[in-house]
């Protein structure tokens, strides 16, 4: 059999060129992102995507694409719907009545308040915040409890330990000669 390197070149072009393209999200422009100001969605608004870190969103509109928020907050007003999926690290998720969450909800170190007849029509996910915490801690303590263990195990093998005389330890004086 023949080799033909065009061919492969050709195939391993199309495997990691055509993946990426048919899993490319469409954005539409209405898409918001936030670092450390709040995101507020005005009443008849509607955005697509929204992404905030060390700040809250206040929807008083509809979104249509997902919520992900880090260090902040999610306020959704009555009568108003998140379709997508809703993300919050170290905060809370306040539904008014009437509100809903038509993806999945996934909170990691806070808590969901929901109103009467508000919703969350997926999956429900809350680890409240002492647990929630502590998760976001481990692999620091962990490291950091490597680090000290290293820096132990050096400190103690570079200690010189005492050299006692015939290898007796501490004798007590010899007696006076009488």
């Amino acid at each position: 059999m023949r080799r033909q390197p065009g061919r492969i070149v050709l195939s391993a072009a199309l495997v990691l060129l055509l993946p990426p393209s048919a899993f490319a999200k469409r954005h539409n422009g209405n898409d918001r992102a936030s670092f450390g100001s709040d995101i507020t969605v005005a009443e008849g608004q509607t955005v697509g995507d929204v992404a905030c870190a060390f700040c809250s969103v206040h929807l008083h509109g509809d979104a249509t694409g997902d919520v992900a928020v880090a260090f902040g907050s999610v306020t959704v007003d009555p009568g108003h719907t998140i379709s997508g999926d809703t993300a919050v690290l170290l905060g809370n998720v306040n539904l008014g009545e009437g509100s809903a969450v038509h993806g999945d909800l996934a909170i990691l170190g806070g808590d969901a308040h929901l109103a009467d007849g508000a919703a969350i029509h997926g999956s429900q996910s809350v680890i409240p915040q002492p647990i929630g915490t502590l998760i976001l801690l481990a692999p620091l303590l962990i490291l950091v409890g490597i680090i000290w263990l290293i820096v132990h195990l050096v400190r103690r093998s570079r200690y010189q330990f005492p050299v006692y005389p015939q290898g007796r330890g501490i004798q007590p004086p010899p007696p006076p000669p009488r």
